[in-house]
């Protein structure tokens, strides 16, 4: 999808995240296989961050299937976090050479990585030599880039200059709050870092920057439709003349082109169209759609939608009718299926889907809550402990055997007495951790109605890596899927649609549900292929536009649905991972939907207390 004339850097828009990752990696190998053969190497700028992983691991595969060969490539990073051990798991060094170089057949002499543990004193010099390594270079063909939440390239942040190069610089707070979840506590996450200057990076002869996800989408309109700012670094492209912004659908949603392309040109106004034109018409203007005028219309570039239709009164009345029939109370929600809900952690369930999980279930479904991950590493040290400490207690008063929780005590504490942020816990402690979050999990489900046979725990192998990095999804994980669905049958699905967790499990999750859909039912219209409603709430909810379904919930209801969530102690008050997001999933929660079922009331619906929102796929 191409750029509008409102976007100051060539944007181009791409359905799914892999194939974002495919056109980026394709235009790398093209640049590295046109030098081959030549004197002058490929000087490739790399960034770190979980959005170039995809570009990454693309680039292996075209090394290992194809030949593409690294041995004329010379790169530079972008940053690192200072001071940093280069075998820290926290390092970009350590990234780099896991996610990347050493799987190709880089010379590692050509890998350059801004050093973590120079002297404070010869930090300058180094960040000089830096400098003049690229100008030696002949500069950096390509430049790979993300973008933070606050428009900053590399970690040049708010107030970074046109004119700046590579230096050491003070992290802005909101960058080191979400790098908190990489570092187990923001109070662990570097206060200073090593980038590259905005200029050095505009010196660049062709630049790629990368956005995914519904919370990069405000950013990147600002960036690329927005004035240059030193407040917005990534502003600063605007003036490249070899810029592209590669975006998935979710980060594109903001772009005028995509939120309101009936302000820039004449459109079609197909039903999809003119249902998010008149909600935005009717929420701009805070008139009820049945309330709509042909001046409201004309004012607003929508003239044309109420010519094709003949008058505002059918627009309207068309719109109004098309939204009240997504409201499906319980009469109206499945009797008597078999259904799996599939959850990636062991509280996305409660927390995005728990006022229907309770509905099914008084509608006498057979219902099955798959969770695909144990999440362990979202467990505090301090519960393993408090846990440890009523195994003795047990074995105090004769109730279990002494002798076994007494060594797994004794190794417990041993282990947590040294662990730095970060470490691998032992796997007596990573089995404990997951206990405690199937045991929150089952009490979760019990309290919407559900009994404890209804959970099944998956442990998809891709997650059992004890870091907060996870492996990519393999013929495991998706063999265990499949085996699930395969014994399950089920006749309705529910899968995480919420792509925005911090870390991309959802997004992995979903991959291999999708994968072993594919190979169970082949095509659309194949025997017993299950419908999928797909589900958000822990990170966003889906607009009353795009959902299928929405969902009611009374004040009761959604109460019962929250206590659920409380279920989840380890997450309670102080998520590991919460995001970018402050609040308690349960706050997170009950905002969402009560504004959902608010945004219906604006729109002049009938007034409900809560809702939850449904696509069906």
């Amino acid at each position: 999808m191409s750029s509008s004339a409102l976007e100051k850097i060539t944007t181009v828009a791409v359905d799914a995240h892999n194939d974002l990752a495919r056109v980026v990696a394709e235009r790398i190998a093209t640049l590295i296989r046109e030098r081959e053969g030549t004197n002058r190497p490929v000087v490739l700028g790399l960034a770190t961050g979980s959005t170039p992983i995809g570009v990454y691991r693309e680039l292996i595969r075209m090394h290992r299937a194809q030949g593409l060969s690294f041995r004329n490539v010379v790169t530079f990073n972008l940053d690192e976090y200072w001071p940093m051990p280069p075998e820290s798991i926290h390092s970009y060094h350590r990234f780099m050479w896991e996610n990347l170089f050493s799987h190709v057949d880089i010379d590692p002499k050509n890998v350059h990585i801004p050093s973590g543990m120079t002297p404070r004193a010869d930090v300058e010099r180094s960040c000089a030599a830096y400098e003049q390594a690229i100008r030696d270079l002949g500069g950096i063909d390509f430049q790979l880039l993300g973008i933070g939440k606050t428009g900053h390239i590399g970690f040049n942040e708010p107030g970074s200059g046109a004119g700046s190069r590579t230096r050491l610089i003070h992290l802005d707070n909101v960058t080191r709050r979400d790098a908190a979840a990489d570092f187990f506590g923001e109070e662990f996450v570097p206060k200073e870092a090593i980038t590259m200057g905005v200029a050095t990076i505009l010196e660049a002869r062709e630049i790629a920057i990368l956005a995914t996800g519904e919370h990069k989408s405000r950013i990147v309109r600002r960036a690329v439709e927005g004035d240059i700012s030193v407040e917005v670094a990534a502003t600063f492209l605007q003036r490249h003349a070899n810029t592209t912004f590669y975006v998935d659908g979710a980060a594109a949603a903001d772009l005028t082109r995509i939120a309101t392309p009936w302000v820039l040109d004449e459109v079609a106004w197909t039903p999809e169209l003119t249902l998010r034109a008149v909600v935005w018409l009717s929420l701009t203007t805070g008139t009820a759609i049945l309330k709509l005028t042909q001046q409201d219309y004309a004012e607003h570039h929508l003239s044309s939608l109420v010519a094709q239709r003949g008058s505002p009164g059918a627009v309207n009345g068309e719109v109004f009718n098309i939204l009240g029939a997504k409201i499906r109370g319980r009469s109206k929600l499945p009797h008597g299926k078999r259904i799996v809900v599939f959850s990636p952690h062991p509280d996305d369930d409660v927390i995005s889907m728990g006022g229907i999980l309770h509905k099914l279930a008084l509608n006498d479904n057979d219902i099955t809550v798959a969770y695909m991950t144990s999440g362990n590493i979202a467990v505090f040290d301090h519960d393993v402990r408090r846990y440890i400490d009523v195994l003795e207690r047990l074995a105090a008063s004769g109730s279990i055997d002494a002798t076994k929780v007494r060594g797994l005590a004794d190794r417990a504490r041993a282990f947590l007495a040294s662990k730095k942020p970060g470490d691998v816990d032992i796997s007596d402690i990573q089995d404990l951790k997951r206990i405690i979050r199937e045991a929150e999990a089952v009490s979760g489900i019990e309290t919407s109605g559900l009994h404890a046979k209804s959970a099944r725990f998956l442990n998809l192998p891709f997650y059992q890596t004890g870091k907060v990095k996870k492996d990519p999804i393999g013929a495991a994980d998706v063999a265990i899927v499949r085996a699930l669905l395969e014994e399950k049958k089920p006749e309705l699905i529910f899968v995480a649609g919420d792509l925005s967790d911090p870390h991309g499990t959802h997004r992995m999750c979903k991959e291999a549900i999708d994968e072993a859909r594919a190979m169970l039912w082949p095509t659309a219209k194949a025997a017993g292929r299950p419908e999928v409603w797909l589900y958000r709430g822990a990170w966003q909810e889906w607009p009353v536009t795009d959902a299928t379904w929405l969902v009611p919930m009374a004040q009761e209801e959604l109460r019962l649905k929250i206590q659920a969530i409380f279920k989840h102690q380890s997450q309670k008050d102080s998520a590991p991972f919460p995001g970018h997001d402050d609040r308690e999933f349960w706050q997170r929660v009950e905002t969402r939907n009560k504004d959902t079922a608010a945004m219906l009331d604006r729109l002049g619906l009938a007034e409900y207390f809560a809702m939850e929102a449904y696509v069906v796929e």
